[in-house]
């Protein structure tokens, strides 16, 4: 038995502790993202950030300079998506911070956990319009989980710790810390401590009891339960949790866009995308359950159509790890505020009594056989719902996916069958054109060993076709496949149906050769025309060790289909037959 005293134990942690060091600024932002265990930072060097980046070349942490500071948000994006890690990014002051706008929102509206560090002026030169000065803390307010500005060195490592916990629990999302140039430079003693004392912050995370008691009984007394599986069960890593409840229940599942991946998409259960351009199966789900259990999703107008049409029968609960989303869009009658796995394991033990709903699975399965996604292949012309298909077979499913927003992101949601989480990183709730082509560079980088198929529009690719030189230079195997219909396709869809077909900017006569483009940074590149070509063309994509462009010219007036109109509900759907 030891005979040492607490005195003695005391004087050994305190020698053995490490002892504060003295840092600057910078030096004390590199430290703490290598006790945060941050593997990479993207970001783009300026005057006000330069004494991080020489530190950053002192220290030898890996950076991805991305060509665009848009490129170097979005691929953070990727990288949080699929690593399940806060993406870092850095950037200067001014237009540098303000190129970050963009994917700053973007990850907001996803629940996205970054920290981004925007350099700033010093702080005797804040608010006197100096060169590259903007004002960062009161343009990102609305679009930040929070945002901080560094006002002496002390501060700066309680900040950063502060910076990365709120990124990363309750609801993730993006927090910037501006930082000052003058601050950057100072130096102080670094003390970063493990413990974080937030008093207004304070995420609730395991459910209350009774609530899920409530949500228990509901789902033994239910004839038509349904489960709308969001993103939340991706964030909180509850996919396996998700799957034991709903075998232990038998419900079936329908996703949101972002949660795809979350459930697996070729389970009898599973009734595909919900929305306006969901499953036949999925939205009647909706329309005619009168039990609907949403887990981790928003109620977004895209995924509701007409408020007053939605799930008109079913008694709703609501599963959230942020209060301010239940009853917002939707009146809740079983509010559970929480963390989803933790919900998911409470609702597991309850092991309530599994309700006779054989009548509402089956008239499911019909719906779900006789009303399938379709497309007619009428010709050589290649329709892009088949190109999709084709890369999910070649792939067997296993591929990381990434897309803009717009036709092809729909066509990649209803044909690219997700079964395992974090294969799927699309923009949702913003909708951000050039989101694609960088998010897959993060992707590749956190998941090297992965297939990353990036598959984009001809229009969104050359908002960001310039990162192309991040994969020349890295040699990143992303496969980029440009789902190219020589228009904004999902403007000039909607042109077509609601606005008289008047095709106002919305077609592209002009385009760059997209083989040339790619071949001038090094990257192997093909052009696809006829169907004919098109399977081996795939074949030889994935087979290539390095990067591979393939511009894949589809029809161009395929609509995407089925699809709610605006002002319709759920049963109002069109284009549900060939």
């Amino acid at each position: 038995m030891s005979t040492k005293t607490k005195k003695q134990e005391l004087v050994v942690n305190i020698e053995n502790k490490e002892a504060p060091k003295v840092l600057s600024g910078s030096g004390m932002l590199i430290e703490a993202l290598a006790k945060e265990n941050v593997e990479v930072i993207f970001g783009y060097p300026g005057g006000a950030i330069l004494p991080t980046y020489d530190e950053i070349y002192k220290t030898g942490i890996r950076h991805i300079l991305a060509r665009h500071e848009q490129g170097a948000i979005h691929a953070a994006e990727g990288y949080a998506r699929v690593a399940g890690k806060p993406g870092v990014c850095v950037v200067t002051s001014g237009p540098g911070a303000t190129n970050v706008v963009t994917g700053i929102a973007d990850a907001m509206i996803d629940s996205l956990p970054l920290v981004v560090i925007t350099g700033q002026v010093a702080k005797s030169l804040i608010g006197t319009d100096a060169f590259q000065e903007a004002d960062m803390l009161g343009i990102t307010m609305p679009i930040t989980k929070h945002n901080f500005q560094v006002r002496s060195v002390e501060e700066f490592p309680r900040i950063i710790k502060e910076a990365f916990h709120i990124a990363t629990t309750g609801r993730p999302g993006p927090v910037l810390i501006d930082l000052p140039k003058d601050v950057s430079q100072d130096s102080g003693l670094f003390d970063y401590s493990e413990d974080v004392h937030l008093p207004g912050y304070q995420p609730t995370i395991i459910p209350n009891r009774q609530q899920i008691r409530k949500l228990a009984e509901a789902v033994t007394q239910a004839k038509k339960p349904v489960i709308l599986a969001g993103a939340g069960i991706l964030h909180a890593k509850a996919s396996e949790q998700l799957y034991e409840y709903v075998e232990q229940q038998q419900i079936p599942v329908v996703n949101t866009l972002l949660g795809l991946g979350n459930f697996p998409g070729n389970h009898e259960l599973h009734l595909g995308m919900a929305g306006m351009h969901g499953t036949y199966a999925a939205n009647m789900a909706l329309h005619e359950a009168d039990l609907l259990i949403n887990i981790g999703a928003r109620f977004d107008d895209r995924l509701t159509g007409k408020l007053e049409f939605f799930a008109p029968n079913a008694t709703i609960a609501h599963i959230d790890v942020d209060p301010a989303e239940i009853g917002k869009n939707i009146e809740t009658k079983i509010p559970v505020v929480g963390d989803a796995k933790e919900a998911l394991k409470m609702l597991i033990a309850e092991q309530g009594e599994q309700a006779d709903h054989a009548d509402w699975k089956a008239s499911l399965q019909v719906k779900k056989t006789d009303f399938p996604l379709w497309y007619k292949q009428e010709d050589e012309t290649i329709k892009p719902q088949h190109l999709i298909e084709k890369i999910y077979q070649k792939t067997k499913g296993e591929a990381i996916v990434t897309t803009d927003v717009g036709q092809h992101q729909m066509w990649s949601a209803q044909f690219y069958k997700f079964d395992k989480p974090n294969r799927w990183v699309t923009s949702g709730g913003l909708g951000t054109m050039g989101f694609g082509f960088p998010a897959a560079i993060g992707a590749q980088i956190a998941e090297p060993q992965s297939t990353v198929v990036s598959i984009i529009g001809d229009a969104g690719f050359q908002m960001t076709l310039q990162e192309m030189s991040i994969l020349q230079e890295l040699n990143l195997p992303v496969k980029i496949v440009i789902v190219n219909n020589a228009s904004l396709g999902m403007v000039r869809q909607w042109q077509q149906l609601f606005h008289g077909e008047r095709y106002s900017n919305s077609l592209f006569p002009i385009q760059p050769d997209f083989v040339k483009l790619a071949e001038a940074y090094s990257i192997k590149a093909m052009k696809v025309e006829e169907l004919k070509d098109m399977e081996s063309a795939i074949e030889e994509m994935l087979a290539h060790d390095g990067p591979v462009l393939m511009d894949c010219r589809v029809a161009q007036e395929e609509n995407v289909y089925p699809m709610i109109c605006p002002g319709k509900g759920h049963h109002e759907m069109e284009g549900i037959r060939p």
